[in-house]
């Protein structure tokens, strides 16, 4: 059996499915952390099953990690882990661990950027890699060894389907929200370009730094360049909390990821 990587982007999945589980349950949090543990599970259990993995990790995220230190409004408007959620976290450890699948919980490090350095070293070694995770900033990595599943949806995020929700490849995604910015964790762009603008860009030039080494451009990027220009430290500071980083140091190799029965 080839060698397949599941990673899962694991408080992505239990938020999501805690969320349903709250609005079915009412004002009972007990009850919605009780069923919210058992839908982890099962859904655990399919993807194991479904991806035929050899080898899997659970990622949590660790505490407030170098983006909330570089820039103190990064996810300001998110809420917090509602209490009884956070109190199920370590049943949860366990039923991972149960199933065979390694759960990781970084000191500081996000999940995003652990799970990120997983698939890009498996990819470098021509190891086939899936994140399951609905959380758009993994969509830059797709490729012919990094696969992205979205399990409420149960379907593969196709390279063409990114290209026609946000008509630009993959790997200019995150010039892309470096310039309009990502609303989902308070991470502002560059004032004035926008949507449209980021998009007009990354269509006439591969990336922002071709565009920049560029000597001559069309009159309708003019505004573009000019805003850029004006506020590129902005720009800076969104690319660098955008990209997800894929050197973290881990301690542990792909031997330490295999499941049992692999």
């Amino acid at each position: 059996m080839a060698t397949h990587l599941l990673l899962i982007d694991a408080l992505n999945l239990i938020r999501r499915i805690y969320a349903v589980d709250s609005q079915q349950a009412g004002n009972d949090a007990s009850l919605a952390a009780k069923n919210t543990y058992f839908r982890v599970v099962n859904a655990a259990r399919k993807l194991l099953k479904n991806t035929n993995a050899t080898h899997a990790v659970a990622v949590f995220d660790g505490d407030t990690s170098w983006r909330y230190h570089y820039y103190a409004d990064y996810k300001q408007s998110r809420k917090p882990m509602p209490n009884e959620l956070a109190d199920a976290l370590p049943k949860l450890y366990q039923a991972f661990s149960e199933l065979g699948i390694t759960v990781y919980v970084p000191e500081h490090d996000e999940a995003d950027d652990v799970i990120a350095t997983l698939a890009s070293k498996a990819s470098t070694n021509k190891v086939t890699s899936t994140i399951v995770s609905t959380d758009k900033g993994f969509l830059p990595l797709l490729g012919d060894y990094i696969h992205v599943y979205d399990y409420f949806k149960s379907e593969y995020i196709s390279i063409q389907s990114v290209i026609d929700k946000f008509s630009l490849a993959p790997s200019q995604l995150t010039d892309f929200w470096a310039l309009n910015g990502d609303k989902t964790n308070d991470i502002p762009g560059v004032s004035g370009i926008g949507k449209q603008g980021a998009v007009n860009l990354l269509t006439h030039f591969p990336s922002v730094e071709d565009a920049l080494l560029a000597t001559d451009y069309p009159d309708e990027l003019k505004r573009v360049f000019n805003k850029l220009n004006d506020n590129h430290d902005a720009y800076i500071r969104a690319k660098l909390l955008v990209s997800l980083r894929q050197d973290i140091h881990l301690g542990f190799s792909l031997k330490a990821l295999r499941l049992p029965s692999s």
